[in-house]
This record gives C-alpha cells, structure tokens and sequence, in this order.
C-alpha cells in the first residue's frame, strides 16, 4: 500500500456496536421533564425518549446503511490522516468536479438527496450541462474520517488536505461548496487554492463582521437579530466545544440519549421547521446522521474543530478573490450580508435569497439547493 493510495470503502457497521447501541438507549437514566411546555430549556424529554425508543426498537440500520453504500466511497491517507469520501463521478463526461463539506452537526449524510441530482442530472430532470462529479468528504474527526491526534488541524489544514485529494483524483480545476464549517473550509480553499479552485459557493458566512450605521438596512437588521440570539440564546455548545471539547465528549461517547439531544436539538434550533425538526426531515434521516457520530464514536474528535478554531491559535480570514456565489437561505442561523462580505469576499457574483430553507439547505430543501449550485456554477463551466 502506498501513501497515497485510494482504497474502496464500504459502511459495515458490527452487530455487536448495534446490539450495544440498543442495550444503551433501553437503559438511559433519564432526568425528569423540563418545567416549560417549549423548547427553550433544550431538547423536550418527552420528545428524546420516543425518539431513542424508535432508533432502539424500530430504527433499521442495515435499510439504511445500504442506502448510504449506494454511494461510492473511498478512504485516502492525506498528511498522517485517513480521509474518507464519497465520489460520485457523473455519467456524462464534461461534467465540472465539485467538491462539497458538510459541518457539525452534520456529515455526509446532509448531502444523500443532493448527490444524485447534482451528478446525473439527466436522470432528475435536469440537463447534462449541469453535471458534477461529486466529491464529498467527511471532515477529519467526523464520520469514518480519522481522528486527529495531534493540534493543528483547523479550516486552513483542511483546506489543504481538500486540495491535495482533489488533486489525487486528477481534477485540476474544480468548485467548493459548503455550508456551517464547510462554508469556512470552503472559502479557505478560495483563498489557498486559488490556482485551481474555479469558483466557491457558500450559505454562511459567521467570520464576516456587521458594517452598519445608525440606520441598519432591513437585510442587515435580520442579521444582526439573528447574531444577538445567538449570542444570548444558541451558542452555548460552541463555547463548551471551543474550551473544553474532552470533558463534554465523556458524557455524549457514553449515552447514545444524550449525543441524540445534544445534536438534535440544533435540528430544531437551526431549520426552517415551523416549530419542529420533523416537519421537514424525516426521523430515519436525522437518526442516519446521528449514526455517523455514535458508531464511531466522534463526540468529541468533532468537538475539537471548535477548539482549534476558536481557541489558542485562532484560524485567520484570508482574503478571497476568486469568484464567489453565495445563496441566503431565510432560517440561517445569521443570513449573509453582502456588504458586509465584501470585505474579504472580493467578487461575488452570484447573490440569491430564497422562499425557505434554513442552516442545513441541501438536507432540507435539496431541489432549492441543487438549482442554486446549477445556477452559480454555470457561469464557470
């Protein structure tokens, strides 16, 4: 086996991790009910508990880890680590390779609605003009990417480790899309990779600081609404994992209830859901992706990115200058400001806001989010 080899990789999770799981969420010491009848002291009891009584008893894992194989994956060492990824190569041969990063809470299985449409096109009602070969790797720490065992790796090392994969694939000009930390890596490869990334396209963009005057415009209003509630209300797991992401991984690597309320309570707080994450993703999918924290056991391997971006050595904001799309999507945890991006993002070409969709747009509303990735990059083919 060489250093950089590219090895088939297949889902195959044990029975023995299964039956664990399941012993683990029919014994959970639960603590009692929140005194509030919402969600503004976490995630309900009421609502966890049908949830981990579903994924012990009713879930079907091996259905469902089927339908994530329909993808092909690989595992490639890059700088000391194991990367796995998805690439899906399209059938029809001008396609534009496009590399796409998830974030946390999520994985790649943000992305299982979107890759078949963004790659065969022809075969959802789309033209083979828009065509991709889809890369999609799992972040190092999350999935069934290696865990770090070293500091260092933040945005910019990612960055890096994206380009060496996509230039082992033999793609030597390619685009990035990515929203949550896949927006930062994303726009870290616009910035470090300019020479071969053609072109990135984003849905968040947190690093870029308000520019407003007395009278903030109605665009800049919504944004800075959504900062302060973040601020007050939303960013207490990013504290926690940005300064101590070992202690919290303790309690969630042990309790399959606990990881299931420390994450989905983000599918709540973060999607365009009237009120509840199941009103616009279906249970087996949300429990998919906590499937690609528990089973490897990614608490607090994932948690980590938060301490090396925010922590000590924070990750600076390179300036990005290749062409830039970015889609708003209403429910964003704080929605793009064009003028405020403009500072560091200096040409953006494509600006679109859209009728819904919130923080995980591929995974809520993939039909929006495929016509944004066809309509952005067309102008780059």
């Amino acid at each position: 086996m060489t250093a950089t080899e590219i090895r088939p990789f297949r889902i195959a999770v044990g029975d023995e991790v299964l039956a664990d799981l399941r012993t683990r969420l029919r014994n959970t010491r639960w603590p009692e009910a929140e005194p509030v009848g919402d969600w503004s002291q976490g995630t309900p009891l009421a609502w966890v508990r049908d949830i981990c009584h579903y994924w012990a008893d009713q879930y079907d894992w091996r259905a469902r880890e089927a339908a994530l194989n329909r993808f092909p994956q690989f595992m490639t060492n890059i700088d000391g680590l194991d990367i796995h990824f998805v690439h899906a190569r399209s059938p029809h041969p001008e396609a534009m390779p496009l590399l796409i990063t998830h974030g946390w809470p999520g994985s790649i299985v943000e992305f299982h609605k979107v890759i078949e449409p963004l790659s065969n096109p022809t075969a959802h009602g789309g033209s083979a003009a828009d065509a991709f070969h889809v890369v999609c790797p799992s972040l190092p720490g999350f999935g069934f990417s290696g865990k770090p065992t070293t500091t260092g790796w933040g945005v910019d090392r990612i960055a890096g480790a994206w380009a060496v994969l996509m230039d082992r694939l033999g793609y030597a000009r390619y685009g990035a899309q990515g929203g949550d930390w896949g927006s930062a890596v994303t726009s870290s490869i616009g910035a470090l990779d300019a020479a071969h990334c053609a072109g990135i396209h984003i849905t968040l963009a947190m690093g870029s600081r308000p520019k407003t005057g007395a009278d903030p415009t109605p665009e800049e209003a919504r944004a800075l609404a959504g900062a302060k509630h973040y601020a007050d209300w939303d960013s207490g797991y990013s504290k926690q994992q940005s300064t101590r992401p070992q202690t919290v991984g303790y309690a969630l690597t042990d309790s399959p209830a606990g990881q299931a309320a420390w994450i989905l309570e983000k599918f709540w707080a973060w999607t365009d859901c009237n009120g509840h994450p199941e009103n616009v993703l279906g249970r087996d999918e949300l429990l998919d992706n906590l499937m690609l924290y528990w089973v490897p056991a990614t608490a607090a391997s994932s948690a980590r990115l938060y301490w090396e971006s925010f922590g000590p050595g924070r990750r600076a904001d390179h300036p990005v200058q290749i062409p830039t799309g970015v889609s708003v999507f209403p429910k964003e945890i704080v929605t793009p400001v064009r003028h405020w991006m403009e500072g560091r993002y200096t040409n953006i070409r494509y600006w679109n806001e859209l009728p819904k969709g919130g923080h995980f747009a591929a995974f809520e509303q993939p039909a929006l989010f495929v016509d944004e990735v066809r309509a952005y990059f067309r102008s780059l083919r």
